[in-house]
């Protein structure tokens, strides 16, 4: 329901003011007419507010038309002003037009009434609309002014025909100019610096002759030799009159490229802070690494102390290194010595055992697979060397690795990048490779089945772990060392050794080395129950029959014959896969290799035990 129309009716002959309202009524304008007589009342109602129209006669008692209008214009502008009398010239009427009326009617012309009180409400209307919109527009000018000011970001707009440019106030700011000043473009290049005039005239010239979108950064020289850089960015099209005309945005980012200087600056100060760290850190583990003996490398042999002065040479350098010797001799604690006093000790140290992995998946083992590359290969899969990257890779039974795996290898070691399995790009390889073998490659290469540039790649630097018969005189230590061992983990104080049982352990050759001697230990310290400390005879006294060592390998039979010969190993030692006696020694393998070839065909070794 429309409200009825509030007019203030400035009258003092009651009866010409009912003759209004009936003309209104008759035009079924829905109005509440308030009538006053004075000066005073008249301003009260406007002063109170709420009306739509101001009706008023030109002559009253005590008070003229003109007057009321002027009173009108000042407290309420926007209310349409209406004369209505029998008196109104036409050089007063022209006045009041001029002063702010809106329309004059002849109360002798009352007709006319109707259609002048529509059209002074559409007119004031239409003024209180663009009243609006302007109030809107200007509310709008000064958020966008106050953002520009806010993030340094100014607006600007180039003519290319006419020359003409536009600066909002903010790009003014930027460029130091006075805002009443007529901007041209040699007003910005006489800012722009030196170095980066070039740039900005072929972004000139460039977005003159063609519609693009823009982005560009340069500097200014500012009059007092500070510098400013800036981004811009914008587009040139074809405006409405078929001109080109440029319009962009820029920003002041100085404050954003000194930030980006200072954090430069500061993370130099970390790599050198970092680096000097890293050397303390160096000194100090060599410190440590004196006081632990090369970790768990025990022994103060002759022949051990020339392997460790070895490793101490080569660590700190990327070379290749071949470490050969008889299972059980402790080439990966060697390998790991090189690692932990190499400059990539602070990276990782990834080890692959060669044997224990089926031809068919070494090389995804060592360089990864993409989605798809063969049946199962469901995702994509890191290779053992992109997980070692920056570190050392260490491959166990280097000599196990299978011909066209070889190929691959070689090209890692050569060039320093390899491919995924179904990948198409090439990948850098920043790791140092340290090779074991407990078998005589040059023999595997005259018999072809290792390759003869590979070995020579792997063989930069060879070092011989000797066997634990060639060092007897550090037994008594490694003894010592695994009682000590074993004995706390399990709990148990051991004080002494018998005498008998040492002199049995010195003299035994240990064709198995210290994993075999560990074993034996550790076998024996779970079995002792007093403070003294023994091994059953029994344990050691078998010497491995000729029969053992002339056991063929198995690192080159197909998978099911693999299975089945190890399960045949396993069947005649009771489950044992360790020891003198145990099926790792039958097949003429590392009990470590055997455990993972176990794991990889899936052998339950638990079925072979004897009841």
């Amino acid at each position: 329901m429309t409200a009825p129309l509030r007019i203030l009716y400035l009258e003092d002959d009651l009866t010409d003011a009912e003759l209004v309202r009936a003309y209104l009524d008759s035009a079924d304008i829905d109005c509440e007419i308030t009538r006053v007589e004075t000066e005073n009342a008249f301003t009260a109602s406007l002063e109170e507010g709420g009306f739509d129209l101001i009706l008023a006669d030109y002559t009253l008692p005590s008070f003229d038309g003109l007057s009321a209008l002027r009173i009108a214009r000042r407290l309420c502008p926007q209310l349409p002003f209406l004369f209505v009398s029998g008196t109104l010239d036409e050089e007063v009427a022209i006045e009041a037009l001029k002063i702010g009326a809106t329309d004059y009617v002849f109360k002798t012309r009352l007709s006319r009434m109707v259609p002048s009180v529509q059209r002074a409400l559409r007119e004031a209307g239409e003024r209180a609309e663009l009243a609006r919109a302007e109030h809107s527009l200007r509310r709008s000018e000064a958020y966008l002014a106050e953002a520009q000011r806010i993030s340094h970001t100014g607006s600007f707009g180039w003519d290319v025909d006419s020359g003409e440019v536009y600066w909002s106030r903010e790009t003014f700011r930027i460029f130091e100019y006075d805002p009443s000043i007529k901007i041209t473009l040699d007003h910005v290049t006489r800012r722009t610096h030196p170095d980066d005039l070039p740039t900005l005239h072929q972004a000139f010239q460039r977005l003159a002759g063609e519609k693009t979108e823009f982005e560009l950064e340069h500097r200014l020289l500012m009059p007092d030799g500070s510098v400013k850089h800036l981004h811009v960015r914008g587009r040139s099209n074809a405006g409405e009159s078929g001109r080109t005309e440029l319009l962009g945005a820029v920003s002041d980012i100085t404050d954003r490229k000194r930030a980006d200087a200072e954090l430069q600056h500061a993370l130099e100060e970390i790599r050198k802070l970092r680096d000097i760290l890293f050397k303390e850190n160096l000194a100090l583990r060599e410190e440590i690494a004196k006081a632990s003996m090369f970790e768990e490398i025990v022994g103060e042999s002759p022949v051990l102390r020339s392997v460790l002065a070895r490793v101490a040479k080569v660590a700190p350098t990327d070379s290749t290194v071949l470490i050969t010797g008889e299972t059980g001799t402790g080439k990966e604690l060697v390998a790991r010595a090189i690692h932990k006093r190499s400059n990539r000790a602070a990276r990782a140290f990834v080890t692959v055992n060669c044997a224990a992995t089926p031809a068919a998946l070494i090389a995804s083992e060592l360089f990864g697979h993409e989605k798809g590359a063969f049946t199962g290969a469901l995702q994509r899969r890191l290779g053992r060397f992109e997980l070692a990257e920056g570190g050392t890779l260490f491959l166990d039974e280097i000599g196990e690795l299978p011909p066209e795996t070889q190929i691959a290898l070689l090209r890692v070691l050569q060039e320093r990048e390899f491919d995924r399995l179904g990948g198409s790009q090439s990948i850098r390889a920043d790791v140092r490779v340290i090779a074991a073998t407990n078998r005589d490659l040059e023999k595997s290469v005259a018999a072809g089945l290792f390759r003869n540039d590979l070995f020579y790649r792997l063989n930069v630097f060879p070092i011989q772990t000797p066997a634990l018969r060639e060092r007897t005189d550090d037994i008594p230590t490694l003894i010592d060392y695994f009682i000590h061992r074993y004995s706390r983990k399990a709990g148990k104080k051991i004080r002494t050794i018998e005498k008998q049982t040492l002199e049995l352990l010195q003299a035994y050759s240990w064709p198995g080395n210290i994993r075999e001697l560990q074993n034996v230990i550790e076998r024996s310290v779970i079995v002792c129950e007093s403070d003294v400390f023994s091994v059953d005879p029994s344990w050691i006294t078998r010497e491995p029959a000729p029969s053992d060592a002339a056991a063929p390998a198995t690192h080159h039979l197909p998978a099911s014959e693999e299975k089945a010969e190890i399960e045949a190993a396993l069947a005649s030692t009771g489950g044992r896969v360790s020891g003198p006696s145990g099926a790792a020694a039958l097949l003429n393998m590392p009990a470590s290799t055997l455990e993972s070839k176990i794991r990889s065909l899936r052998i339950n070794k638990f079925r072979f035990k004897n009841a």
